[in-house]
């Protein structure tokens, strides 16, 4: 019988840590916004979402459905933030519009990749990570608002559009 390494013991911890980044956004909707504890949680869910891939790098323990529930784990957080950060800041009516549309082209992706490919498909892409990261720091750039939600629908546009074109060549990996 082999010893077991630290890693091989600890194999689900990147789920784990994905689990609990869940609750923490859902705790998030019972926080003031952009209070102390708001930050606090959010922070936290930042980086709890970088580690836990790179635990599962690093223990070998990558599997779709850690990739899935990671991907689920960002949706909540996303769709927490959108409903407990947007609602305070004043963005122009062409910028709501944007966001909508991005919404659209995402839903349409998961749409067509279910039919497509008869599962959800949620890529990792490089623009993809980079949208997270942008909508990850927004909060960050109170005084900035208009310019870095221009910048960020710019990329976020440019993900999602990239994303639908991988869905439909089939390179869904």
């Amino acid at each position: 019988m082999t010893k077991k390494t630290f890693f091989e013991k600890i194999k689900y911890l990147a789920n784990i840590i994905t689990v609990i980044r869940i609750i923490a956004a859902l705790v998030i909707i019972q926080t003031e916004v952009l209070s102390p504890r708001f930050y606090a949680l959010f922070l936290f869910c930042g980086i709890t979402d970088i580690l836990d891939g790179r635990i599962a790098r690093k223990t070998h323990s990558e599997s779709k459905a850690g990739a899935m529930l990671d991907s689920i784990a960002d949706m909540v957080f996303a769709a927490v933030c959108f409903v407990k950060i947007f609602p305070v800041i004043d963005l122009p009516l062409f910028i709501w519009i944007w966001i909508v549309g991005i919404a659209a082209i995402r839903g349409i992706n998961l749409i067509f990749g279910y039919i497509r490919h008869h599962k959800l498909v949620m890529l990792h892409t490089k623009a993809n990570k980079l949208t997270g990261l942008l909508l990850f720091l927004f909060p960050l750039f109170v005084g900035f608002l208009n310019h870095a939600a221009f910048f960020i629908c710019v990329i976020a546009t440019f993900a999602a559009i990239q994303e639908g074109y991988f869905i439909r060549m089939g390179k869904t990996e």
